[in-house]
């Protein structure tokens, strides 16, 4: 059997990519994230570290690894589908209600507040990235990371055989 070390390792590869993306919209863009778009950033982190645990777990371990960073992703993915509804329905919002408060005031965002405090509006106008939104970009890659690690999670053992 081919070792899947590769691939967990590939995930966290991509997920630190994306958080890279994301504070590089921050920081140059000066597009700041909206508590949706921290809860994304949030599973990103989670499917990463689930990744690298299961990069780290002897082969026959990696399948519950895979299960809980395949969790993680869906959670990211209904996440960005809720947040492309938001900009959908400019009716509805997601900022100044407890979500916001409570995401700055987890130990996260003390720790790291360039990373994790929400300071902008879901509805916010920003620009396409490569002619998307970028809840649609999280949706997207939430989506191969979870087919990627559903592959890994729900993968068959190779089967032993003693010949006598």
């Amino acid at each position: 059997m081919k070792s899947s070390k590769p691939v967990f390792l590939l995930v966290a590869l991509v997920c630190a990519g994306l958080l890279g993306f994301a504070m590089y919209l921050q920081i140059v863009e000066e597009m700041q994230p909206c508590p949706l778009c921290v809860i994304q950033r949030y599973m990103f982190v989670l499917v990463g570290i689930f990744a690298l645990i299961g990069a780290g777990l002897p082969a026959g371990a990696r399948r519950g690894s895979a299960a809980l960073g395949l969790l993680a992703a869906l959670g990211g993915a209904g996440t960005a589908i809720w947040h492309l509804y938001v900009k959908a329905h400019p009716g509805v919002s997601c900022t100044t209600d407890p979500l916001e408060t409570a995401l700055n005031q987890l130990p996260t965002a003390k720790l790291l507040p360039q990373m994790f405090t929400a300071d902008g509006f879901c509805s916010a106008p920003w620009p396409p990235v490569f002619g998307l939104q970028i809840p649609t970009w999280s949706l997207i890659w939430f989506a191969v990371l979870a087919v990627v690690l559903a592959v890994q999670a729900f993968k068959r053992a190779p089967r032993t055989t003693i010949w006598k």
